[in-house]
């Protein structure tokens, strides 16, 4: 079965450019060319994956992934001006799981939707009887979902890829490369805070506890704390 991508961009040139790129790679294509559009079709379940342009005509993109987040875990690509920091962190506190600049490289694009899709679909095939408890969390790889003392955690899917992989390592230091490739299946690049930026979302979500579970070892990477 084919993957089904979702791209809101309302840049018909690049639109085209981009669903016939994906097209030709294997994914079947729905188009959206404004944000309420894109919406619709979303929460219409009609697609497996979302790529959105934060810059649409008639609501914010980052309007649109509010509301997806509020109803859906879709995972979702933002796509960014080149460049605006803002964007890109406001986005990842709304809820993105992953951007990529414009004018984007297709390839670079079909390699970020499918690292996504690798990481959903490789969870899906575990064992769905495998719960493990780190504290007072719980993941549940069946429903790709954690528990903190029993109440679901409201994580992206890219948050619970970066949270199982570090609970899977509690106590120990898991490399910020090596996290990147495990949890959003790319290289770590200079200058690239993707994954500080999910790490800091984590903390809130977790509670910000002092100190924090969530340990940044300084040059190496990230250790989870299991709470006493």
């Amino acid at each position: 079965m084919q993957d089904r991508v979702l791209l809101v961009e309302d840049d018909e040139e690049l639109r085209e450019l981009l669903a016939r790129y994906l097209g030709n790679q294997g994914f079947t294509v729905r188009e959206a060319a404004t944000g309420r559009d894109g919406l619709a079709l979303a929460l219409g379940q009609d697609c497996d994956i979302v790529v959105l342009d934060i810059m649409l005509p008639d609501i914010s993109g980052l309007d649109v992934l509010r509301e997806l987040r509020a109803r859906t875990h879709l995972p979702v690509v933002l796509l960014t001006a080149r460049g605006d920091e803002t964007d890109r962190i406001v986005g990842f506190e709304v809820g993105a799981d992953d951007y990529i600049p414009k004018p984007c490289n297709p390839r670079e694009l079909v390699a970020r939707l499918q690292a996504l899709l690798r990481r959903i679909a490789w969870d899906q095939k575990t064992d769905l009887n495998d719960n493990r408890e780190y504290g007072d969390l719980r993941v549940e790889p069946a429903h790709r979902r954690i528990y903190q003392n029993d109440q679901a955690l409201d994580l992206t899917a890219t948050e619970y890829e970066v949270l199982q992989v570090l609970l899977a390592h509690a106590g120990s230091v898991v490399r910020k490369t090596d996290l990147m490739q495990w949890a959003l299946g790319r290289r770590l690049e200079a200058y690239d805070r993707t994954l500080d930026m999910h790490i800091s979302n984590l903390r809130k979500k977790l509670g910000n506890d002092d100190p924090p579970r969530i340990e940044t070892v300084r040059g190496l990477g990230y250790s989870y704390r299991v709470p006493v």
